[in-house]
C-alpha cells in the first residue's frame, strides 16, 4: 500500500496526464467527418462552375448573333450592288451572271462566281440568323451548332465578355450546369470508385471472418 502523501501525488499526477490517444474506431469515424465535409464542399464548387459556365452559353450565342447580323447586313449590301449593276445594264441579276458566265473574258467570267457567292453568302446567313433566334432557348445549343459560321464564331469569341444572367433563359441554363456537373461527379466518378472500394474490400473477406450460423 501507499502512504497518504504517495498516494496524492500519484492521484495528482494522473489529473496531469496527457490525455489519452483517439482509439481507431475515432480515427475511423473522424475521416468519414473530413471526408463528407469534402464531398459536400466539393458538391459546391461544382455547382458554382457549372452555374457560371452554363449560364454564359445563351450569352455567347447572343453574341455571336449581333455579330452574324453585321456580315448579313453586309452581304445583302454586296449583292445590292450587284443588282443596281445589273438594273443599270437592264438586265436582273441572274441575266447579268449568265452574261458574264459566257463573256470571253476571263476576268469578266471570273466576276459571275463572285456574285454567286454573293447570293449563296445572304441566303445562307439570312437563314442561320432565322433558325437561331426562332427556335425554343432549350433546342437553340442544337440548331445553333448545326447552322455555326466557325470564322463567326472565333471572332466572337476573341472578343467575348462575359455577363451575369438575367434572364429566365441565363438562369435556366445555369440550373443545367449545376445538374450536369453533380451528375458527371456522382455517377461518373464516385459512384465507380465506390463500387470499386466495395468490390475490394469484399475480395479482402476471408470465410472466417463470415459469421457463423446460430446451432
Amino acid at each position: 500500500m501507499f502512504p497518504p502523501r504517495a498516494r496524492a501525488d500519484q492521484g495528482r499526477h494522473d489529473r496531469l496526464a496527457l490525455p489519452v490517444a483517439p482509439t481507431q474506431r475515432g480515427v475511423v469515424k473522424l475521416g468519414r467527418t473530413l471526408l463528407g465535409a469534402g464531398g459536400g464542399l466539393l458538391d459546391r464548387v461544382l455547382c458554382v462552375i457549372g452555374a457560371v459556365v452554363f449560364s454564359q452559353i445563351p450569352e455567347f450565342m447572343q453574341q455571336y448573333l449581333q455579330r452574324l447580323g453585321g456580315h448579313l447586313d453586309e452581304a445583302r449590301r454586296q449583292l445590292l450592288h450587284f443588282q443596281q449593276a445589273a438594273a443599270q445594264s437592264g438586265l436582273s441579276l441572274d441575266r447579268l451572271i449568265d452574261h458574264t458566265t459566257a463573256n470571253a473574258d476571263p476576268a469578266v467570267a471570273k466576276l459571275s462566281a463572285v456574285m454567286t457567292d454573293a447570293i449563296a453568302r445572304v441566303d445562307t446567313l439570312a437563314a442561320a440568323q432565322a433558325a437561331i433566334q426562332d427556335t425554343s432557348f432549350w433546342s437553340r445549343p442544337f440548331v445553333f451548332l448545326r447552322h455555326v459560321d466557325l470564322a463567326i464564331a472565333r471572332a466572337t469569341w476573341a472578343i467575348f465578355k462575359p455577363a451575369v444572367p438575367t434572364t429566365v433563359e441565363g438562369l435556366a441554363y445555369a440550373l443545367l450546369g449545376m445538374l450536369v456537373l453533380i451528375a458527371i461527379y456522382h455517377l461518373g466518378i464516385k459512384y465507380p470508385i465506390a463500387c470499386a472500394r466495395a468490390r475490394r474490400v469484399a475480395g479482402r473477406t476471408t470465410p472466417k471472418d463470415l459469421p457463423r450460423p446460430v446451432p
